[in-house]
């Protein structure tokens, strides 16, 4: 199946966390924080610290190591608080 990350086209698997989809294409830091602006990817891996937030297909605050890739989705790196378009 077929994803776009930050406007890019890639692969992936069914099954795969986006997160694991952009560690597959060598994505590491996909968030940057609110204040300072500082790079952020995976941390914990379980969906309890946050760090890996996303934007997908147009909503904020998506935990990549959570969310199940789907075919078509726009993953996109947030950057502070973002609101849903």
């Amino acid at each position: 199946m077929m994803v776009t990350v930050d406007g890019v086209e890639v692969a992936a698997e069914q099954g795969q966390t986006v997160a694991a989809v952009l560690l597959r294409h060598g994505l590491i830091s996909w968030r940057t924080t609110r204040g300072s602006g500082r790079p952020r990817g995976i941390f914990c891996g379980i969906g309890a610290c946050h760090d890996c937030l996303v934007v997908v297909n147009g909503i904020p605050d998506v935990r990549a190591c959570r969310r199940q890739v789907r075919e078509g989705d726009d993953i996109r790196a947030q950057h502070g608080a973002e609101l849903p378009s």
